[in-house]
């Protein structure tokens, strides 16, 4: 109850709230909310503005885009949010033992980290896609090698932190099992900065698979994604601007409240924060 009242008070997660709930509604209901099947074609309707039947109008090809916006976003998000779990539990996993281990083992994964870190992340996942071939599986796998670097960095920094504090070592002192002493001592004073990682991960995680979309490496046509809307879309800016406004402003407005909510997360859950807003 008390975590619900300072959420409340939280500008950032109200906004967040409200345009992220309808969203998740959005992705489990999305084809059954549309108001015209996304992919049929209809030729005489090219490019049509918004009417009764189209409600934001159509593409190149005829097809309604409100209803491909509502199907797109379902690959988008679930790349994004299951490639940012499994980035998260193996960088937990990886950062927390290389933290509290530390020597040459800690120093070892640290490293391999490291050389992961050293690729820019679009070209990573251009070859990656390019040698396995595009889809949401593989772009899920994609996401969660590109930012396990980044989850682990956090954990292992806060890790060696926390490992030094008295409750700590009071907890190993009393014998405590290993298993304990990370995931029911450590893990719960690490997790705060981790949840900010989590929003940013998911953030970068929709604009890399919309990118890699938008190069025709993402999801292939005819299924539709609001990365590749905005890349067919690019080619009509002459003849209807507003193509490319809706994709663009979704995908925006996506990101936008998948940062905040971190924002706010941290807010909330930081005892030192939680009177800052």
């Amino acid at each position: 109850m008390d975590f619900l009242k300072r959420s409340m008070k939280n500008k950032k997660f109200v906004f967040s709230i409200v345009v992220l709930v309808p969203l998740v509604f959005v992705i489990l209901f999305g084809p059954q909310l549309a108001p015209n099947d996304p992919l049929t074609m209809n030729t005489s309707s090219a490019l049509a503005p918004s009417s009764s039947q189209y409600p934001l109008g159509t593409d190149e090809y005829g097809r309604c885009i409100l209803s491909r916006l509502l199907v797109g976003v379902r690959p988008s998000m679930t790349v994004a949010l299951f490639g940012t779990l499994g980035a998260f539990a193996a960088g937990l996993l990886l950062g927390i033992f290389a933290g509290y281990l530390g020597g040459k083992i800690g120093g070892a994964i640290m490293r391999v980290v490291d050389v992961i870190l050293c690729f820019p992340p679009i070209l990573l996942a251009m070859m990656v896609v390019g040698l396995w071939g595009a889809g949401v599986r593989n772009l899920t796998v994609v996401v969660a090698i590109l930012y396990t670097p980044h989850f682990t960095r956090i954990a292992y920094s806060s890790t060696i932190k926390v490992r030094k504090m008295e409750f700590v070592e009071n907890e190993i002192s009393i014998g405590a099992t290993l298993n304990r002493v990370l995931f029911g001592t450590i893990f719960p004073n690490i997790f705060s900065p981790l949840v900010i990682q989590i929003s940013l991960t998911v953030s970068s995680a929709i604009l890399l698979e919309s990118g890699l979309s938008f190069l025709g490496l993402g999801v292939q046509p005819p299924d539709p994604s609001w990365g590749q809307m905005i890349g067919d879309a690019r080619n009509f800016l002459s003849v209807d601007v507003m193509y490319t406004v809706w994709p663009s402003l979704f995908l925006s407005l996506t990101i936008l409240a998948t940062n905040l909510m971190g924002d706010a997360l941290r807010d909330i859950l930081d005892p030192k924060l939680r009177d800052s807003f």
